[in-house]
């Protein structure tokens, strides 16, 4: 579906849960601590709001609000995040690591750039799939940031595609900075150019406004779906939150506050709010309230994993690990 109040339901639902999960993370809840999504809503929202049921994603370090627009359960979302066993990944994969392959969603990735060759050959294998079994058009999402497009992982998966006109498309998240770098002082050329350079349709468009990535999107998947091969989004956006929590305790400065404040300027939740009555944003904020406060009692709730299964589900093939000294 898209109408103006699923694209908004949707930035809303990832705001407040990245604001209730980064509460977690400094009250000890979560250990490790998270890359915040805060910011950059509009991508996960307009790309995820366009796919239907059989498509699949993977995602990065930062991939929470991916696998929230793909609708995975946000309490099992959280509780993954807490380290428990109700999570996505039964507490084993956590901030970084979460899957939930009953709706496409084949994992984030905490290997920059990684996760382009997992999407290319999960959606070349389900295309053949779906042809042995006599229907289905399944196409694939790849996640990944301006600190991925100078990695080799990803460059030969966009080579491959377009070699082989695999179904994905390729979404960048720009948002300026890798950790600290900045793209001025790291990507030579474009990002759009690393796709034309292999004969792929690519286009740059205003990722803080969810109505212009789900447009994108949508003629995009409709190339895919029509065996036109792949294709790239860049999406330029803004992470309002640090690069990864650790930085509200250090206090590292790379970028200065004007930057930011303008950037705030460009926020998404408030950009697809706007085209909500005040009735209609109000009743799904409520609703989104009551839906993280749940998830957040069925987190912090929720038991730990046993430790004398901490080698059970190694394998696909369902063989324990075994444990041993030396």
């Amino acid at each position: 579906m898209n109408t103006p109040c699923d694209l908004y339901r949707a930035v809303r639902l990832i705001r407040r849960f990245e604001e209730r999960a980064v509460e977690l993370v400094h009250s000890g809840v979560i250990v490790g601590g998270i890359h915040p999504y805060t910011g950059q809503e509009a991508v996960a929202a307009g790309v995820c709001t366009a796919l239907r049921a059989g498509d699949i994603i993977t995602s990065t370090h930062r991939g929470h609000g991916h696998v929230l627009a793909r609708n995975a359960d946000p309490a099992r979302m959280l509780a993954e995040l807490a380290g428990r066993s109700t999570g996505l990944n039964k507490g084993r994969g956590g901030s970084m690591h979460a899957a939930d392959f009953s709706l496409g969603i084949f994992g984030a990735n905490a290997i920059v750039g990684a996760n382009g060759a997992i999407t290319v050959g999960a959606v070349w294998a389900a295309r053949r799939q779906a042809e042995q079994n006599g229907g289905g058009d399944p196409v694939g999402v790849s996640f990944f940031g301006d600190g991925a497009v100078n990695q080799g992982v990803l460059l030969e998966a966009m080579n491959l595609a377009a070699l082989w006109r695999v179904p994905v498309l390729f979404v960048c998240e720009n948002n300026g900075y890798a950790t600290s770098l900045t793209v001025k002082d790291a990507v030579a050329g474009t990002i759009t150019g690393r796709a034309e350079a292999f004969g792929m349709p690519a286009v740059a468009v205003d990722g803080t406004d969810p109505q212009i990535v789900f447009d994108a999107t949508r003629a995009a998947l409709a190339r895919a779906r029509a065996c036109c091969g792949p294709s790239l989004i860049e999406c330029t956006t803004y992470r309002f939150d640090a690069h990864h929590t650790w930085e509200h305790g250090s206090r590292v400065r790379y970028r200065d506050e004007a930057e930011v404040a303008l950037a705030r300027s460009r926020d998404p939740v408030e950009i697809q709010g706007s085209r909500l009555s005040e009735v209609d944003r109000s009743a799904v904020d409520i609703e989104i309230e009551a839906l993280l406060d749940s998830a957040v009692e069925f987190a912090v709730g929720s038991p730990r994993p046993d430790p004398s299964g901490a080698l059970d589900h190694l394998y696909a093939t369902g063989m324990r690990g075994r444990s041993g000294s030396g």
